[in-house]
């Protein structure tokens, strides 16, 4: 019998380099961050100084005035209260996400089952609660609110779901319709946002979710091909499937069919 071909490569880059690209992530979304703030800042600032402040209940109006105005100078295309929405919205995601990961973690079958799922699960919380504070951060400095409920579109789902979760591989493929719709959204973003550091922003984050996607993927290959022993880290090449190192790739370039609308979890 001929030996199959496994191509490791993937295989290391998405364990050993996991780390890697969630950390160089967080250090662009700070900076995006940074330098989103100095730009509402500056912006606002000149206005100011423009003399089209005036006191009372006008000043309120020609305040709000003044991050439209920001706006309209920024893109022609956009406006910053859709900024503000696309930003809660992405916080909303992000809020589902940690939700739902906390309660899998606390189910008898990840708590006590593979070390490796509950510590991805883990590690994945933990960004996810980094990515809600960093869009919301972004809200709050364009002058709107911080979201900090789920997005309502997708909690539906989750609370049809999780009653009916009974097994890892369930876990996994909740997990990974979540993953793959912060993914396209805000891989969508990117384009519909009015400022180069939001821009920024949306794409930093896009591609961790993209990496725990393919993750989740692997893995569920790996259960649905009754191998969660090979559901290690480090990896052990020599024993996978040769489709391992591709089933957490299906397309060579992100789709955005499922991208959520910019105003679906905005503060109402």
């Amino acid at each position: 019998m001929a030996t199959e071909h496994i191509d490791t490569r993937l295989l290391e880059g998405l364990t050993e380099q996991s780390e890697d690209l969630n950390s160089d992530a967080l250090r662009i979304t700070r900076e995006a961050l940074t330098d989103f703030g100095q730009v509402v800042e500056s912006e606002q600032r000149r206005w100011w100084q423009r003399g089209g402040l005036i006191a009372g209940a006008g000043g309120l109006a020609a305040l709000w005035g003044a991050s439209r105005a920001f706006a309209d100078t920024a893109s022609p295309s956009g406006s910053m209260a859709d900024d503000i929405m696309a930003l809660q919205t992405a916080a909303s995601i992000e809020n589902l996400a940690v939700s739902v990961y906390q309660t899998a973690a606390t189910l008898p079958f990840i708590k006590d089952g593979n070390k490796t799922v509950a510590a991805f699960i883990a590690k994945t919380t933990t960004q996810h609660q980094a990515h809600a504070q960093a869009f919301n951060a972004a809200a709050t400095k364009a002058g709107g609110k911080a979201q900090n409920d789920p997005d309502p579109k997708y909690k539906a789902v989750v609370d049809q779901t999780l009653p009916t979760i009974k097994t890892p591989a369930d876990v996994v493929k909740l997990a990974i319709t979540l993953e793959d719709v912060a993914a396209q959204t805000y891989t969508k973003n990117v384009s519909q946002v009015s400022t180069a550091d939001l821009r920024k922003l949306f794409a930093s984050v896009a591609p961790v979710e993209a990496q725990h996607r393919a993750t989740l993927l692997a893995v569920q290959a790996l259960l649905a091909g009754n191998a969660a022993d090979l559901i290690t880290i480090p990896v052990d090449p020599a024993k996978l499937p040769a489709a391992a190192g591709s089933v957490g790739f299906p397309d060579a370039f992100y789709k955005t069919d499922s991208a959520s609308p910019i105003s679906e979890g905005a503060v109402k």
